[in-house]
């Protein structure tokens, strides 16, 4: 299943996984191809991160200068207060520093500053280091406060306080770039962000592969661990497909529109049986729309609604179409009154919570789509 490694995570209280650095350089590359100065003059906080040992703390130090940042701030979870107990990885940097205090180690997080000076070359060595006050839980005041400081917030969270830290962001309307499961799209909390264009996915598609580091001890699908190492990362080291990026900054590829094909050729010479067959596009028994099992089926001449997969929002254009609601899981009951008068949802007995039925029978999860004129 998509989602077993990150199953397999939970049962073991993990969230620990390490984003790669040439997945964060790929991915914030984009937005600097679209808007050079997305970064210039603003504070970047990384929270709920293991400075020594981040990807992303390690970018955004190196590129300091070129990104034209005013300061960048990285904070990290008390190893006490994580859910993961491995071994304790104490580095050189932390052992050896002045403020060294080893009574505070295991219970305080520790913040990261950087800050822009008259220095010609700014770099991860002029990092300065010191502990936190408390735990360095992002809840916390204290991370809270940094938090209200920073003007955009980039990392990888827990993904099991995926809706709580994104609901932390969102509450102080800051920019934000982090790494989600892919299945958050379907979050009551997450999705009517995506369809008010107040959130949308990274410029990293959802068929692209993210590895991830892993601590010492972690439990690793062995097929996961075998397409890391085809990837060339040999250890502790994990591949999950069904990640991707969450962000409110702008990026050139949800500005491309798709391309596509009249309702009369797709019902030629679709790729798709199930669009070529004697019945072509269906029909929902609960919902006035159409059913389209894959993006590239979808026509350009319809004008009504569509059901398409969740993965279409991969590909979405927001000025191409817009997004109406979904139809996935138990989400009628968090869908506005106007909605589901706008859609022409009726109650239909095997539809449990919202999904579309087809003579009878529910469909994959699907959102509801329709062409802007």
């Amino acid at each position: 299943m998509a989602n077993e490694s990150l199953s397999k995570a939970k049962d073991a209280k993990n969230d620990e996984f390490y984003t790669q650095y040439r997945d964060i350089e790929h991915e914030v590359e984009a937005y600097l191809e679209y808007n050079a100065d997305v970064f210039r003059d603003k504070t970047v906080l990384l929270p709920c991160d293991d400075p020594e040992w981040s990807n992303f703390t390690r970018y955004f130090a190196q590129n300091f200068q070129r990104l034209g940042l005013r300061k960048l701030i990285s904070t990290s979870y008390a190893y006490e207060s994580k859910r993961y107990k491995g071994p304790i990885q104490l580095t050189l940097f932390e052992t050896e520093a002045p403020q060294y205090d080893a009574s505070k180690t295991h219970t305080h997080g520790k913040i990261f500053v950087l800050e822009r000076n008259d220095k010609q070359r700014i770099d991860i060595n002029d990092l300065q280091w010191n502990y936190l006050e408390g735990d360095g839980d992002f809840r916390s005041r204290e991370v809270t406060r940094l938090r209200d400081e920073a003007d955009i917030i980039v990392t990888n969270p827990p993904f099991s306080l995926f809706r709580e830290f994104m609901a932390w962001i969102m509450g102080a309307g800051k920019g934000f770039l982090v790494i989600g499961n892919m299945n958050a799209i379907t979050y009551k909390e997450i999705f009517p962000l995506i369809k008010e264009n107040q959130s949308w996915l990274g410029a990293t598609g959802f068929v692209t592969d993210m590895v991830f580091g892993v601590p010492e001890g972690t439990i690793v699908k062995e097929s996961d661990k075998k397409k890391a190492e085809k990837l060339g990362y040999i250890g502790n080291y994990t591949r999950l497909g069904n990640s991707c990026w969450f962000t409110n900054l702008d990026h050139g590829r949800r500005h491309q529109p798709l391309q596509l094909m009249t309702m009369e050729d797709n019902l030629k010479y679709s790729k798709h049986k199930e669009i070529r067959g004697k019945e072509g596009y269906c029909h929902y028994d609960n919902y006035d729309a159409i059913e389209v099992p894959y993006t590239d089926a979808i026509p350009s001449d319809y004008d009504g609604i569509m059901g398409v997969p969740i993965s279409f929002l991969d590909k979405y254009c927001p000025e191409q179409f817009e997004i109406i609601w979904q139809a996935s899981g138990n989400t009628r009951a968090s869908a506005p009154s106007e909605v589901l008068k706008e859609i022409s949802y009726k109650q239909h007995p095997e539809d449990r919570g919202g999904c579309t039925v087809i003579n009878n029978k529910r469909t994959y999860g699907r959102i509801l789509i329709r062409k802007k004129q």
